[in-house]
């Protein structure tokens, strides 16, 4: 590619730097980027130095037609200034990103376009700034590099990527002030009006240290935030500034936890420590803000659940905090025949983008120290400390988790220690080569709570041996290439069958409840009736004075709860009579669906939910009564993808329900059929936003009293949230309180 750049006119501007940079000739002679550049200063008829290395305001200039994510080897990746170095560079002297990028470049860009020109930034205030002008270099040539040979690379290109290792932001703002965010998370730092003096500015750095100080985690406190590292440039400060973290944990509600635990904030000037707890702290419900008053040049926060003592029946700080866990599901960039996932649990919610793993074995030696890519994440509540089953199921029969893998084990303790715990899952390749998705599904070994997730691994790495071996005489000739069509990846949906359930427990009422005011999910029974559980499990229903617990049972074809007290609980070979309480697994659907015939929901909602989680239109059209249709039923705008022929089954129901309002009820129907194909995740989603959405829409004009009674805000704290939604009567609108 022929570039449109005055050669002379950069070189004249590098040496311009030179003489303008106040430290320019005490540049490191040991580094071997810059070793020339110092050598420049001494030589002005040095004609042979790399552009790239002689002039470091090319570092911060930005190509238009830029699409690759992160630069690798001597030269930044500068689309146009690569393609010009890498026609003259050999095979050997390629990094496996410079490949994957002139692959993409090819696939996305067929056809030439002339190079755009750079702007340079405005980086004049960093010429009389050298620790500014050194941290902003710095953060330019902060890489991390894979050495791999070419052979073991061609054979696991998603291994060797260059990435960069560690997030953290750095702002400058002026005596206007600001807030800084860490990138996807929720740790901010506010930086009032005023803080500094017209005219000089505040450099504000962030950055989260994923394992936190570990003294903080024992049985009277549990780090909920990651170790946050916060750097200032300028301390002639005139005010505070406030750090403000969503944490993994929220004190409950009983009067005994709000008294017992609390929120804190420990703050040092060292990494290590020591650490003193701070007064200046403000608490609601998941979010703390901290008062930042004694200022340095880098300090350390970190947030953590502490409880003043332990009073039995509780036994740590668990049991009186609402905790959540965070884990995500990490792999490299591109996935290839053989590759490794990385199941990691956060002892807080802040999930990087990318984690550096360092212990990831192949062929039975270790691997050099890798950036994997997050591909999925989940959060759920844990009541308590306890042993976590872990198992990954791939749902495409052309890749499967190694027999070995399949399922492992975190142990309580290791949780408790508050610091990142990874698991490794190793995938390999049975059949064609295409992205897919598999099953996450975490179990807590000590109850029967189950949570699962689905994840979307990224595309197959683009194939390297066609550049690497292609004779030069090759690359410079023009071809034409079509883009390769990816294969849907395809989930074995289970086929309903309705048979009737085997049911190993049972109870014999031992009274009458008949109820004049009839409850829908609550059974009704004469003494003598024996009642189906579905298994031994309780739900507890906590009330204002005492805790009653219930079985779920099935009695003439209706599953609700009784409560414990009113049954004795016999095993199958016990029972005398059970035609009253058999149930088929059609029927089991059907009862589960029951209360969302009552629940409102948002129909563009459910189906962009639907259209996202489902992988196969022919099994969702098969439970839903509409297994007469082919691909011909589809036209042109719904025959691309499979989501959208998921939508249109979903439109096709949608209609046909709106035709007999009488008879069908959209919601129920769907949630059976997604029921009988085994889609309990999705179903649980959907539970929770039409659950969210019916209480707010019964709830909505009673906001004032949840308000002061269940958030515990005073009437100034709700007038000053009504101010802005006023209408020009003053009155807020109903669908305002909603929200």
């Amino acid at each position: 590619l022929d570039l449109d750049i005055n050669w002379s006119g950069v070189f004249k501007h590098a040496h311009a730097v030179s003489k303008t940079n106040p430290f320019w000739n005490e540049l490191s002679a040991s580094n071997p980027f810059i070793h020339d550049i110092a050598a420049s200063n001494r030589n002005e008829n040095n004609k042979y130095l790399s552009i790239l290395k002689e002039n470091p305001y090319l570092f911060s200039k930005v190509s238009s037609d830029r699409d690759s994510l992160a630069s690798s080897g001597d030269e930044l990746d500068i689309d146009c200034l690569l393609r010009r170095t890498s026609a003259r560079r050999s095979g050997r002297s390629k990094s496996v990103s410079d490949f994957l990028d002139i692959v993409d470049n090819r696939r996305l860009n067929p056809r030439k376009t002339p190079p755009q020109k750079t702007v340079a930034s405005d980086m004049t205030w960093l010429q009389n700034d050298r620790e500014a002008y050194k941290m902003a270099w710095l953060s330019h040539r902060q890489l991390t590099r894979s050495c791999l040979d070419l052979e073991a690379m061609s054979h696991s290109p998603g291994w060797a990527q260059t990435q960069a290792t560690d997030i953290h932001v750095v702002c400058k703002l002026n005596h206007e002030g600001g807030s800084v965010q860490l990138p996807d998370s929720d740790i901010n730092i506010h930086v009032p009006v005023g803080h500094v003096v017209p005219g000089e500015f505040q450099e504000v750095g962030l950055k989260a240290i994923l394992n936190p100080p570990s003294l903080f985690n024992n049985e009277l406190s549990s780090t909920v935030s990651p170790l946050i590292e916060l750097t200032l440039s300028n301390l002639n400060t005139r005010e505070a500034i406030f750090l403000e973290v969503k944490v993994a944990a929220k004190v409950k509600n009983d009067p005994l936890s709000q008294v017992m635990s609390d929120i804190v904030c420990f703050f040092s000037l060292n990494k290590e420590g020591p650490f003193k707890k701070l007064e200046n702290c403000y608490t609601y419900q998941d979010t703390i803000q901290v008062k930042l008053t004694d200022l340095s040049h880098v300090m350390y926060a970190v947030i953590a659940a502490q409880a003043n003592k332990i009073q039995p029946p509780a036994t740590n700080v668990w049991d009186y905090i609402h905790r959540t866990v965070s884990v995500g599901i990490y792999g490299p960039k591109y996935i290839h025949p053989s590759f490794t996932a990385v199941f990691t649990v956060f002892g807080h919610n802040y999930i990087p983008g990318k984690l550096t793993i360092c212990d990831i074995k192949k062929g039975g030696k270790s691997m050099p120290p890798v950036v994997f890519q997050l591909w999925g994440k989940h959060t759920f509540l844990l009541e308590k400390p306890q042993d976590l089953n872990i198992s990954l199921v791939s749902c495409d029969p052309d890749f499967e988790v190694k027999m070995e893998d399949q399922s492992k084990n975190i142990k309580e303790e290791e949780l408790k220690t508050g610091k990142m715990v990874r698991q490794q899952f190793l995938f390999s390749m049975l059949g064609q080569m295409h992205f897919f998705v598999f099953l996450v599904q975490i179990k807590v070994l000590k109850s029967s709570q189950v949570m699962q997730f689905h994840v979307t691994t990224p595309d197959p790495a683009p194939k390297l041996s066609g550049i690497i071996n292609r004779p030069k005489r090759l690359q410079n000739r023009k071809e034409i290439k079509s883009a390769p069509l990816l294969l849907i990846p395809t989930i074995k949906y289970p086929k309903f069958q309705n048979k009737t359930l085997s049911i190993n427990t049972y109870g014999v009422a031992l009274k009458t409840v008949l109820r004049q005011n009839k409850i829908d999910y609550l059974l009704e029974y004469f003494k003598g009736d024996t009642i189906a559980l579905l298994g031994e499990d309780k739900v507890k229903a906590i009330g204002q004075t005492k805790t009653k617990e219930w079985y779920v049972g099935v009695l003439r074809r209706k599953i609700g709860l009784v409560h414990c007290k009113n049954v004795k609980v016999i095993s199958k070979e016990q029972a005398m009579n059970t035609a009253d309480s058999e149930l088929t697994t059609r029927n089991l659907v059907e009862q589960i669906a029951l209360p969302f015939k009552k629940l409102t929901y948002i129909y563009s909602v459910v189906l962009s939910t639907v259209s996202e989680s489902v992988y196969d239109w022919r099994a969702l059209a098969e439970v839903l009564g509409y297994s007469h249709m082919t691909l011909d039923d589809f036209n042109e705008a719904h025959a691309d993808k499979e989501s959208e022929r998921v939508a249109h089954v979903v439109k096709r129901m949608k209609e046909d329900c709106h035709a007999n309002k009488k008879k069908r009820l959209f919601l129920y129907e769907l949630i059976v059929a997604l029921l009988k194909i085994d889609c309990q995740g999705l179903v649980a989603r959907l539970t929770q936003d039409t659950i969210i959405l019916t209480s707010a829409v019964k709830l909505g004009k009673y906001w004032r009293e949840l308000a002061e009674k269940l958030a515990r805000l005073t009437k100034q704290q709700i007038e000053a949230y009504e101010i802005p939604h006023q209408g020009k009567n003053g009155v807020v609108a109903l669908e305002v309180r909603l929200w």
